[in-house]
């Protein structure tokens, strides 16, 4: 696809539309709100504990958002991420608590089992043509399973294993700046979405993804193998969920077999929210974090205000429909 033909349409309104810039603002505003609301409606929502607790919720949510803006760019979805992120986690407490490996080797364990997870989804959409959704559906089944049978349906725990949980606990900035504690996970959680925006936006990887989304027939026709670049998106998405696992098993200082699933739902609708349409082709890594975040803080706020937990899953399952319903105006004012 050539750069003419991915060009957003002429016009300061239409570039703003087309490149999700009006989205990300009026996330960015709906967060700020959320802020003011909540703070005014709770003195304790802007204590420094519970900001560390936002940061710490959304390093994992955030990192997960990511993987999956990935996915949706190119047109796809993945309902796996949830159960992937659960099932590397196991693996990591099986190579550095049942192996006694050292630290090093678990993790590049967990970031590798995601990997080939994502390899293999990859590989079922673009090589047996199963639709997205279908499966990534069977691959979240399969990884809930494989959790349950590898872990012995137990909880895994990483007394034995020093340094784990400074992966998302502990703090480096504090150590740089005192009185300033970032937890590592936050730092984990941009360093990702640096990298991330990065190959998007720099390196031909980032150049197929968006091209895939916007006419994958059109590109196909251009020569290029557009089956090995979607297998590659998917298998980078998996990686990045390995890093969500290992973030939140540190944060646990435990892998749970059973743990995973609805952590989709939310990563999704932090994508949406930030401003990447369903049907692919448009999205910033900058727009995702926003979406997590608006996410983190509202359950937060929630949570702080009483809100029983059924009525925080109507809230999160009604910003999806709006977030998506959001998109499908985008699409058609852009039409």
């Amino acid at each position: 696809m050539s750069t003419a033909e991915a060009a957003p349409p002429p016009g300061i309104a239409a570039r703003l539309f087309s490149s999700g810039a009006h989205q990300k603002l009026l996330a960015f505003a709906s967060l700020i709100a959320l802020l003011i609301g909540f703070t005014l409606a709770s003195p304790n929502f802007m204590q420094m504990s519970n900001i560390i607790a936002i940061l710490q919720a959304t390093s994992v949510n955030g990192v997960l958002a990511i993987g999956v803006t990935l996915v949706i760019i190119t047109g796809g979805i993945d309902l796996s991420v949830g159960t992937l992120m659960t099932f590397c986690s196991v693996i990591a407490g099986v190579v550095l608590t049942y192996w006694g490996l050292p630290l090093p080797v678990g993790i590049v364990a967990a970031i590798a089992a995601g990997t080939l997870c994502g390899l293999a989804s990859g590989t079922f959409v673009a090589k047996m043509k199963i639709p997205p959704f279908i499966a990534t559906l069977g691959m979240m089944l399969m990884l809930k399973g494989l959790s349950l049978v590898i872990s012995g349906t137990r909880p895994i725990y990483f007394n034995d294993t020093p340094g784990f949980t400074d992966i998302s606990r502990g703090s480096i900035v504090e150590t740089i700046i005192p009185g300033l504690p970032i937890p590592n996970g936050v730092l984990i959680l941009f360093i990702v979405a640096i990298a991330t925006s990065y190959i998007l936006g720099r390196t031909i990887l980032g150049r197929y993804t968006f091209a895939l989304g916007s006419n994958e027939e059109a590109v196909r026709l251009s020569g290029v193998n557009t089956d090995a670049w979607k297998m590659a998106i998917y298998a980078l998405a998996g990686g990045i969920c390995g890093i969500a696992g290992l973030l939140i098993a540190s944060r646990l200082n435990s892998a749970q077999p059973a743990l995973g699933l609805g952590y989709e739902l939310e990563a999704i609708a932090a994508v949406v929210i930030g401003g990447t349409s369903l049907a692919g082709g448009r999205g910033t890594i900058m727009g995702t974090l926003i979406g997590a975040l608006i996410m983190s803080v509202l359950t937060n706020g929630l949570r702080i205000l009483s809100v029983e937990q059924e009525w925080q899953t109507v809230v999160t399952g009604a910003i999806i429909i709006l977030a998506v319903y959001a998109d499908m105006l985008r699409k058609r004012r852009t039409s």
